[in-house]
Formats: C-alpha cells, sequence, structure tokens
C-alpha cells in the first residue's frame, strides 16, 4: 500500500494528454504555479504550449448563500473563502478525484481526467448522500497566453460565446486557439474580470506571480437529480455533436481512458507514459512537467527506461529515428525553444547518450529475437558516424577529441554538461576541460561505433589507457572532476561529485574496474548518497549549498551544488550492484536499500511520479519539476532490468488499484 497523499498546497497532481499539453495543480486545489491550468494546450506538439483555461470556481447554491468546493488565492495572500466545504480526501486512483463534505453531512465528488491523445480534459461532480435539491455552479477562469508567462487585464479580450445547446465556444483571443465545452445543465453569460490571483511558487522563485482572468460566464446543473459534467477541449477536439450529450460522451471517455490506464502493469510504468508524447509523424519525450519540453541529454537518458525498459521498443524506435536527423556538425540539440521550435546545439553529452541509447534498443531488439530493418541500421549508423566524425574533427564549443584520446569541451560564458546552471553571464559550474562523466560516455560511444565501423578503434584504446592514467586522484581515493581544466595541461578539479559513477555504472561498458572501481562506489555512497539520490557536490565542499530555495540566482547556485537528483541513483546502484557480484541476492539487498525509499517519495510531491531534485540534508524536501521523466525512467530501469532477477522478488513496485 502506498503511503496517504498529503492535501496541501505542495503535493501536485498531473495529467497529460499525449501531445505535450496537460492538466494540473495542487491537491488541495490552490492554484501555486502559473502553469497551473485545467486546460493547457500544445499548438506545435509537444511545444507551443498554451493556458486556455487555467482554472475555475465551483459553489452550492444555499438559501443563506453559496457553499464553496474551492477556494483562490489572491494578492498580498488571502485565501478565498474562509468557509466552505470540507476537502476530506484525494486520490490519484485512476486518475484526481477529491471528496468534499457539505456542511449538512452530504458529499460531493469531483473527478477529473484528460483523455490519452486529445487536448481534453473531462470532469465530473457527484452528489453523494439523500436525494436533495442542489444547485451546482461552475466558472471557469480563462487566459489565451504562453504558458511560461502571466495574463492582466486588457480591453482585446473577448467574453463573448457561441452556444449550441450543450456546446459553448470561446474564442478569447485572435492567433489563439479556441474553447470549446460540452456541459450538462445551463450556460448563462456573466462576463467579470477576476483581479490578482497570487501564485506562491512563483513568489517563493522571485518571478511575477499575479495574474488576472476572465470569467465569461457560469454553468448551473442540478446535482441532486443527475451527475454535472463540463467537458473542455481545444476548439475541434471534443467528439461531434452526434455522437451524443455530454453526459453520454463522458460516459464513453471515462470507459475508454480507465480502461487504457488499467493496462499497465504498475503504478510508476503508468506515470512514465505521462512523458511519451508525439513530435510530427512520430515521438518524443517530454523532459518534465510543468515546464520543460523535449530536451536532447534527458530523452535519451530517459529511453533506456521509459521505452525500453518497458518494452515499448516501437516509440523508442520512432524516437531515435526521429532525432537522427538532427545532427548538425557532429552535434544533436539541446533542446527546443518553446514558442519558435527552434532546436539548439549547446550540450556535450546529449549526442554521446544517443549513442548509449541506441546501444541500448539494439541490444533489447536481439534479446527480444528482432532485428531491426536494413534502413533503419543506415539511418542509425550515419547517425553514429556523423556525431563521431564531428567530435573528431573538432565541433562548436572547442568540443574536440585529442592527442591522448579523450574529449576536450567548452569555452567561457557556456554550460556544455548536464550541469548546465547559468544566471545571466555567470556559468555556475563551467567544467571546462574534460569532465569525467563525458570520458565515460565518449568512450562508450567509441566503442558502440564499433557495431557499425571499426574507424575508432584505435582512439577508444588509446583514450581508455589515457583515462586510466590521468584521472585516478590517488590522495582522494576516487575520480577527478574535471582535468585539464580550462584546456590547462595537468589542471585538475579535485570536488568529490557524481559525475566519476558513470565511469562504474550507467553505461553499458565501464571504465573502470577492480578496486578503483569499488573505492569509487565507496566514496560515493558514503558522502554523496541519501535516500531519494546523490547529492551533486560532498558536504563541507567550497560553494556548497544543503537547500534549494530563493530567487533564481539563488536557486541556480544550489541546482549543482549539493542538491540532490534522483536520477544518478540508477547509475549508482547499477555501479553497486556491479563491484558487490551482480547475484540475485545483492540485487535484491540493493532494492530494499536503494530503490525503495526512493519509491516512498511517489505521493509526496507530483503524485504518482517521481521529482527532478531534493535538498540536500534531512528531511530531503523534493523541490524543482516535480514531475521529471528522467528520475521516473531511472526508478522503472533499476526496477525492470538492473534489479531484476532469475527468481522473482516479493518486493515489487506498488500495483495500480483498480477503483470502481
Amino acid at each position: 500500500m502506498t503511503a496517504p497523499i498529503a492535501i496541501d498546497d505542495r503535493t501536485e497532481w498531473l495529467e497529460a494528454d499525449g501531445l505535450g499539453g496537460f492538466a494540473s495543480g495542487t491537491t488541495s486545489g490552490l492554484r501555486t504555479r502559473r502553469y497551473h491550468a485545467l486546460l493547457l494546450a500544445a499548438t506545435t506538439p509537444p511545444t507551443g504550449r498554451m493556458v486556455l483555461v487555467n482554472g475555475l470556481d465551483a459553489w452550492i447554491e444555499r438559501p443563506d448563500g453559496p457553499e464553496y468546493l474551492t477556494r483562490q488565492r489572491y494578492a498580498p495572500g488571502v485565501v478565498v473563502p474562509e468557509g466552505g466545504a470540507t476537502l476530506e480526501s484525494f486520490s490519484d486512483e485512476p486518475w484526481p478525484t477529491w471528496t468534499w463534505r457539505l456542511h449538512d453531512g452530504n458529499r460531493i465528488e469531483h473527478e477529473l481526467f484528460v483523455p490519452h491523445g486529445s487536448p481534453v480534459v473531462a470532469m465530473r461532480w457527484r452528489f453523494v448522500g439523500k436525494r436533495a435539491v442542489l444547485r451546482l455552479t461552475v466558472r471557469p477562469f480563462f487566459s489565451g497566453r504562453d504558458s511560461h508567462s502571466s495574463h492582466h487585464e486588457n480591453p482585446v479580450f473577448r467574453f463573448a460565446a457561441d452556444v449550441q445547446h450543450q456546446r459553448i465556444t470561446w474564442k478569447t483571443y485572435e492567433g489563439v486557439p479556441g474553447v470549446e465545452a460540452l456541459a450538462t445543465g445551463s450556460y448563462t453569460a456573466e462576463p467579470e474580470w477576476y483581479r490578482g490571483f497570487l501564485y506562491s511558487e512563483e513568489q517563493a522563485r522571485g518571478l511575477d506571480a499575479l495574474e488576472d482572468l476572465g470569467a465569461p460566464g457560469i454553468f448551473r446543473c442540478d446535482l441532486g437529480t443527475e451527475d454535472a459534467v463540463l467537458i473542455l477541449g481545444v476548439a475541434g477536439a471534443l467528439p461531434a455533436a452526434s455522437e451524443g450529450d455530454a453526459a453520454t460522451i463522458y460516459a464513453r471517455l471515462r470507459r475508454s481512458e480507465r480502461a487504457r490506464r488499467g493496462r499497465f502493469a504498475s503504478r510508476l510504468e503508468r506515470a512514465a507514459d505521462a512523458y511519451i508524447v508525439r513530435r510530427g509523424e512520430g515521438k518524443t519525450i517530454v523532459a518534465g512537467y510543468p515546464w520543460f519540453t523535449d530536451w536532447g541529454r534527458d530523452t535519451f537518458i530517459s529511453l533506456r527506461g521509459l521505452c525500453l525498459a518497458t518494452e515499448r521498443l516501437a516509440d523508442a524506435r520512432s524516437i531515435l529515428l526521429g532525432w537522427a536527423g538532427l545532427v548538425s556538425e557532429g552535434m544533436l540539440p539541446n533542446r527546443f525553444v518553446d514558442q519558435s521550435d527552434a532546436a539548439e546545439y549547446n550540450t556535450v553529452d546529449a549526442s554521446l547518450w544517443y549513442i548509449v541509447a541506441i546501444h541500448d534498443y539494439l541490444s533489447a531488439m536481439e534479446a527480444r529475437g528482432l532485428r531491426p530493418t536494413a534502413r533503419d541500421i543506415r539511418e542509425l549508423s550515419a547517425a553514429v558516424t556523423g556525431i563521431l566524425s564531428g567530435h573528431v574533427r573538432g565541433t562548436r564549443y572547442g568540443i574536440r577529441a585529442t592527442d591522448d584520446g579523450l574529449l576536450a569541451a567548452g569555452e567561457p560564458g557556456v554550460q556544455l554538461t548536464w550541469m548546465d546552471a547559468k544566471v545571466g553571464d555567470w556559468v555556475v559550474t563551467p567544467r571546462i576541460g574534460k569532465p569525467v562523466e563525458i570520458q565515460a560516455l565518449w568512450l562508450n560511444a567509441l566503442r558502440i561505433a564499433g557495431r557499425f565501423t571499426r574507424e575508432y578503434e584505435g582512439i577508444y584504446q588509446l583514450g581508455l589507457a589515457s583515462f586510466g592514467r590521468r584521472f585516478w586522484f590517488d590522495a582522494g581515493g576516487f575520480l577527478y572532476d574535471v582535468v585539464d581544466g580550462d584546456h590547462v595541461d595537468g589542471r585538475v578539479d579535485t570536488s568529490l561529485r557524481p559525475n566519476q559513477i558513470l565511469a562504474v555504472g550507467g553505461l553499458p561498458f565501464p571504465i573502470l574496474d577492480g578496486e578503483r572501481a569499488r573505492q569509487v562506489v565507496e566514496v560515493v555512497e558514503r558522502v554523496l548518497w541519501t535516500p531519494v539520490g546523490l547529492r551533486t557536490l560532498a558536504p563541507g565542499s567550497e560553494g556548497y549549498r544543503p537547500v534549494y530555495e530563493g530567487d533564481m540566482r539563488s536557486r541556480d547556485g544550489a541546482y549543482h551544488q549539493g542538491t540532490v537528483w534522483p536520477w544518478l541513483l540508477g547509475p549508482f546502484v547499477e555501479a553497486w550492484v556491479r563491484i558487490h557480484g551482480s547475484t540475485d541476492e545483492v540485487r535484491r539487498v540493493a532494492r530494499r536499500r536503494f530503490l525503495d525509499p526512493l519509491l516512498t517519495h511517489i505521493p509526496e510531491a507530483g503524485v504518482g511520479h517521481i521529482s527532478e531534485i531534493a535538498d540536500a540534508e534531512p528531511p530531503y524536501t523534493p523541490r524543482g519539476c516535480p514531475f521529471q521523466a528522467w528520475s521516473v525512467a531511472e526508478a522503472l530501469r533499476l526496477d525492470r532490468i538492473v534489479l531484476a532477477v532469475t527468481e522473482p522478488s516479493e518486493l515489487r513496485l506498488v500495483p495500480a488499484r483498480a477503483t470502481p
């Protein structure tokens, strides 16, 4: 059984549509982020995200005044109403469901889900109690803005709606997708501006935290005699009127979506599905919700857990082939800009992780007796050789193979590794030179290229020997984080960071073994391991930051300076298993010791998912993006691959529970 889900402003739920859009909020119902919305659609999936419907007010009409089921926070921090119904429980099985207790003791259940593959959100309110005259009123709040911005009162906003029986359509701004609604009951135009919504999480981050929203009208339904249904969607996405009324369509969507979710083997596998989305005619992986789109590095790290560990080989193929055509000067993009869809080539490791993902995909195919087509092999081979030849020749930002067979990278003012925080001109962890995990990835990529060509075997052997000779920090008993720092021969960075673990685990071919591998794993476990991941810097080090909080400069200054990252648990546990013998019993011990504590985090922040980061000291408060692809992916990879045993273990992920 999982722990009860907290009903508060910090615990968040997510419903993703498979296109890059989503609905999200907090378990308490208060919106605390600019990203919290009922209908947030990707206009150029998975980018171009627009917030169309931000939220709603819902109340029961009483002779002595409304009894609210919802609450809003307004500037300067006032939550209204003070009274209202009591929120008794929240569940995310099989989708977000709230239970409210009314003043007379009766209850109302409110459920919400997003049908997969459609920019639609479906909601239902159900009265639980003795039959009564009970009128529910719902007032939705609209904006029509970029998901990263905020909305303010203006004379251009359009309140008018086109009303056709149960179907209502709004077009709030020219150039912004329209919104359609199907509803039981009646709709009445009551245009109002609601001013000064305050988003506490944005305020804490030092960002614009105030917003005004347009409220075009209200829906009313007699809840004592029928369920109230409200289905919102991007114009053109809702089923046709010929397919039935709102209640009929809701029931059909509910049955279909419930059956789809029931096919996932576990709660975490169901969470993984949220990140695999459409891009053009193929697939890609969203790095995290609510603010990331698809990032190269995150996509290829995540693919192994989200797709390969769950046997979604067709999705893995689509993703890898989709990115194959984006190689430029030996590099793959780090990310796509949300509103322009332009690719940014500013990472040293995304291309190398791509080659690792290709290896693991082909290995998964072989393990199942499957063969990729000759065309697939040609495209993947061309991408691999294009990447490596570009790196050998030299490419952007000083990325180049050097005479010792290792890979140098970096220029002042840019951040190329996964430790990529930057505030203005301040690159927090520049790591210019030869970072340790980049060498592990580079050497793996050179060896993997042997599937397609023997051209890089000599560089691989030279680099492997150089790594063993140059990276060992004998006085510390671990690996240097960077050698030839700032491209100065012999300059080293002795910071104790988790990047070195990729030399032992997390990649197909470890490049460190024996006693040195054991020492690396032991020092990482002793100094950097926490129950929710690895610290990014050893406590007591210069610049160590135990808590991730404050404005953007403060948070980015802590991002890789101690802050814990759950995704790093995957490489660490794989390394731990390797040095302890890789037996079934070792895997069972590792599951109890490392994976189970991480899984207790599932109900704590982004319900059903695993957060991007956490504080470096107890209580390891979850921070950052509450729904993070590679955090979920590495937990799945551990469960399904790294910690899989020949005899089934009694310790498994909590299965998705069926709900009547």
